[in-house]
């Protein structure tokens, strides 16, 4: 296994496990948040979907975009099967790119986002947009705890 798809695996692994305690949020507490200040579940998972597609961009941009137009703006928020379906295709594609880097690509592309303080090569920055689901998936995970709902095992 070469270090594409080790990333990729790393991609899949964390979505399917990503869905899992997405879908077994119960409809009736979607909306559901530890505070006034949070997001509520369902923005969570729409924030992580949404912001891969922005990563994707970015990544392709080589650097930070000056617009951004989200195909999610104005979707209404129904349901998190909803949101997967529809980010489902920005996913493809996003896994097609990464397919189609090579490994030097990994060491030697650089994404450029000083805007937000940092430049990273393009393998480190793969790691990294994976991590960001994985921190809200965690986050997702003590929701459910805070909130006294039976929390999937993701460890399988």
């Amino acid at each position: 296994m070469n270090a594409v798809d080790s990333i990729i695996l790393n991609f899949n692994e964390v979505r399917r496990r990503s869905i899992k305690v997405w879908t077994s949020i119960p409809a009736d507490r979607l909306q559901w948040r530890p505070d006034s200040e949070a997001m509520n579940c369902l923005e969570m998972i729409r924030h992580v979907l949404e912001s891969e597609h922005y990563y994707h961009l970015a990544i392709k941009n080589q650097g930070s975009l000056t617009e951004f137009h989200s195909p999610f703006e104005n979707r209404p928020y129904t349901t998190a099967e909803s949101e997967i379906s529809f980010a489902e295709p920005y996913r493809k594609q996003f896994m097609d790119t990464i397919r189609s880097f090579s490994e030097n690509d990994l060491e030697n592309i650089k994404i450029d986002r000083s805007d937000a303080g940092y430049i990273r090569n393009l393998g480190d920055m793969l790691l990294r947009v994976a991590y960001h689901e994985t921190i809200h998936t965690g986050q997702l995970l003590d929701y459910l705890r805070t909130a006294g709902i039976p929390r999937i095992n993701i460890w399988d």
